[in-house]
């Protein structure tokens, strides 16, 4: 079916186009927050601004991102190309080596006022949603290894796994995916360093901005149990994983038989669909009972809990602890003798009432999509492009900002019309949200269309149509309203 005619290329005379096309409503929705203003109020690093400002450098990082590029080096792209330029209106911005430097400019302080700088246009954005949105803020946090092979980059360490790199602190809101702080620091550094910091920030951050309740979310590095005396004092919530310690393991195997109830199902059943498709074969498994493999098989769950009092803290609190029947297999054949109970723990302050036994454990499990967080940001913010620790850190930060205005164009959309209207936008505005960073930049952004100055306005004129273009449609004229104050 692919048989092209004859191919030949041709340079335009006037006409000027760009890739993505997307950006325009990228740029307008900065406009419209006042992103620039924040960042040169925030920021000072120039003494003078011959010609570039502090917001330049910074929505240069970001704008390469959204418009396709993955790197520093992709910035050359962008100054070179004209229509691209016409298109941010810029007569020039800066190439890649000007924007390391600016990167290198940072220290940890002015590293922590662009972080402020991008929360405080947050809170504006915040201030768009519903009511009921300020229900509850859940703050989650991991670390996760930025891999680097070079041997010149000051700052890298190795991890257990023998991955050289650095060891990023992401604390991010698990309603709307936003990454709140990112602290990068050496690869071999255990995940929960300074972790209390940036939950502390993270929550006055939340309250100030008007949230009725705050809980924090993390796995078993970041039960820090010398916080959890204070964090109860000022109602914050918090459900951690704890490791499975022998004092823990004694205690849940001298639980009464009358403590135990079965595990139900984590999740809701969906509709049956109208036409079922018979479940494929697992090939997987397979091959695993017909060459003799070692076969774990989940056989059963069960949930108890118990009061505990940690070392470091002054009062007791609730330990959930989840028991798993694992059936060991070889081949065809059980092995009884080899198996031995899996248990998981997991501690909160969060009284019976509000959330049973049963719907701490599901909690502690949502933190998991915390992974899926990550694993965006990687394709955006999580790099390292230069050589010390310091400017790696400002350059997270500052290509967070692209995986910001995503998400932040998803939640300036307000439902509204009539009630399949509502309904519609409101499923797109949670689709935005959900959506990966380059299904986002590929499907909404990149749209070609042509640049056309006039007098009074810049013009972007798109030169085809498929279905996405009614959600960046949608995205522009939402941005476009008046803010709530």
């Amino acid at each position: 079916m692919i048989r092209p005619p004859r191919i030949q290329y041709e340079l335009a005379d006037k006409q000027q186009a760009i890739a993505a096309g997307g950006i325009g409503t990228m740029l307008e929705l900065s406009k419209q927050l006042g992103v620039r203003e924040e960042i040169n109020q925030a920021v000072s690093l120039f003494k003078l601004h011959l010609p570039y400002d502090e917001a330049d450098h910074v929505m240069n990082i970001a704008m390469n991102l959204l418009a396709g590029g993955n790197c520093l080096e992709h910035l050359e792209d962008r100054r070179c190309d004209e229509a691209y330029l016409n298109a941010v209106g810029a007569e020039r911005i800066p190439d890649p080596t000007t924007a390391g430097d600016f990167c290198r400019r940072f220290d940890t302080q002015q590293i922590l006022y662009l972080m402020t700088a991008f929360n405080r246009v947050r809170e504006k954005v915040w201030k768009q949603q519903d009511d009921e949105f300020f229900d509850c803020a859940i703050i989650e946090g991991d670390g996760t290894q930025v891999e680097t092979s070079a041997e010149k980059k000051q700052g890298i360490g190795i991890n257990y796994k023998g991955q050289w790199g650095y060891h990023p602190l992401v604390v991010t809101l698990a309603n709307t995916r936003e990454p709140l702080f990112i602290a990068n620091r050496s690869g071999n550094r255990p995940s929960h360093e300074n972790a209390a910091f940036y939950f502390d920030l993270a929550v006055k951050r939340c309250r100030d901005a008007g949230f009725r309740k705050v809980v924090l979310r993390g796995d078993t590095d970041f039960s820090l149990t010398e916080n959890f005396d204070r964090w109860d004092d000022d109602d914050v919530e918090f459900v951690f994983g704890v490791d499975a310690m022998p004092n823990l393991v004694e205690i849940a195997e001298n639980l009464d038989e009358s403590a135990w109830r079965t595990m139900t199902r984590r999740r809701s059943l969906k509709k049956p669909s109208a036409n079922p498709r018979a479940r494929r074969k697992r090939f997987k498994e397979q091959i695993v009972v017909e060459n003799g493999y070692l076969n774990k098989k989940l056989a059963g769950e069960r949930i108890a809990e118990f009061d505990y009092r940690p070392g470091k803290c002054d009062r007791t609190y609730r330990v959930i602890v989840l028991h798993k029947e694992v059936h060991l297999k070889r081949g065809q054949m059980r092995l009884f003798e080899k198996e031995e109970p899996v248990y998981f723990f997991y501690i909160t302050n969060a009284p019976k009432k509000t959330k049973p036994t049963r719907q701490v454990v599901i909690d502690a499990n949502a933190r998991c999509n915390q992974e899926n967080n990550i694993s965006q940001l990687k394709q955006c913010a999580l790099a390292a492009p230069l050589n010390d620790l310091t400017s790696n850190w400002a350059y997270m930060v500052i290509a967070s900002l692209a995986w910001n205005l995503k998400v932040w164009s998803g939640l300036m959309i307000h439902p509204s019309g009539t009630a399949k209207q509502k309904s519609e936008q409101k499923a797109t505005k949670a689709k935005l949200i959900a959506m990966d960073f380059t299904t986002f930049r590929d499907r909404i952004l990149m749209v070609p269309a042509q640049i056309i100055q006039t007098a009074r306005r810049l013009v972007y004129r798109l030169l085809n149509y498929r279905p996405s273009v009614d959600t960046l449609l949608l995205i522009d004229s939402h941005i476009r309203r008046p803010l709530k104050c």
